[in-house]
């Protein structure tokens, strides 16, 4: 079977798209508007770009009607935002606030979730997260217009946060611990509890 991205319609792609690139790490990602109201969305197209500088990325796609999420929206007139990871028992909360919400509602309130301090931006943190990343942005590149336009936000990582009980006796993060869930397609998840480890490749001389 082939499939021309042409000839299918921006939903039919994009649900290849998500049953195909599996499993997809999800950026739950933190902003504040101009007012001052926190906005929470998770974003399954995310993933890290290098360490120099520290980046990372993630792609928040158009609303159906065509108009930018309010992550983008914020982040473009701030600088600033936090990518929580998601771990097992933040699931269901996560799964909440990708709810389609107004702008002037708090989604760490819709989720009943509690807001942490950053360090060096002014987005909150969840506090129930055991993980998170503050980032200032980098480049904000609209790819596409109209509904499901694609956008890439990078973001430059300028703090990290890691709770205590992830780290081992190596002082390294136990990547055991952490329980991070990812996102499959449609409306399926996957837990990274289930790994194997294969040795490097020998260098060549």
């Amino acid at each position: 079977m082939q499939l021309d991205p042409n000839e299918q319609s921006v939903r039919e792609i994009y649900a290849w798209m998500v049953r195909l690139i599996t499993p997809r790490p999800i950026a739950w990602v933190s902003t504040l508007s101009d007012d001052g109201v926190a906005n929470l969305a998770p974003f399954s197209f995310f993933n890290g770009v290098g360490a120099n500088p520290p980046t990372l990325l993630f792609c928040p796609a158009n609303r159906r009607d065509g108009t930018p999420k309010d992550t983008l929206v914020n982040i473009q007139r701030t600088g600033q935002f936090v990518v929580n990871i998601v771990t097992d028992p933040d699931a269901e909360a996560m799964n909440t606030t990708s709810g389609e919400w107004d702008p002037s509602e708090d989604e760490f309130e819709i989720a009943d979730l509690d807001k942490a301090d950053s360090l060096c931006v002014k987005p909150p943190r969840v506090a129930v997260c055991k993980a998170a990343m503050e980032c200032t942005l980098l480049e904000a590149i609209q790819l596409g217009t109209g509904p499901g336009g694609a956008n890439v936000v990078i973001g430059r990582i300028v703090q990290i946060h890691v709770s205590d009980e992830m780290i081992g006796e190596d002082g390294q993060l136990d990547a055991q611990r952490m329980a991070t869930i990812g996102r499959m397609g449609d409306a399926d998840y996957v837990r990274t509890g289930d790994r194997f480890s294969m040795p490097r490749p020998r260098r060549s001389k």
